[in-house]
């Protein structure tokens, strides 16, 4: 059976959470059962299958985070969080 597509909100609204330099905070959950992006207050909600071992799950949510904001992921820069579920990545 095929996994369904994840539903992500609009990618205007996704760049609206983000500053003036394009940096944008997400709380990750790593080993959901569904791939998800919610928008929160002031912070982007992402939950990926993916496990954080290895860079797994970082892995996972800049492609589910490039693919909800149309964008390529070499266009997305982890700034802080990589051990963490709080992130903060650059959009360029």
């Amino acid at each position: 059976m095929a996994r369904p597509k994840a539903d992500f909100p609009p990618a205007d609204a996704i760049r609206a959470l983000a500053d003036a330099e394009g940096r944008l905070a997400l709380r990750v959950t790593p080993g959901a059962r569904s791939e998800a992006i919610e928008l929160g207050e002031g912070v982007l909600q992402v939950k990926v299958r993916a496990k954080p071992d290895d860079g797994k799950a970082n892995r996972a949510v800049l492609e589910l985070l490039a693919d909800a904001l149309g964008v390529g992921v070499s266009r997305l820069d982890l700034l802080r969080g990589a051990t963490g579920r709080d992130k903060l990545v650059r959009i360029s």
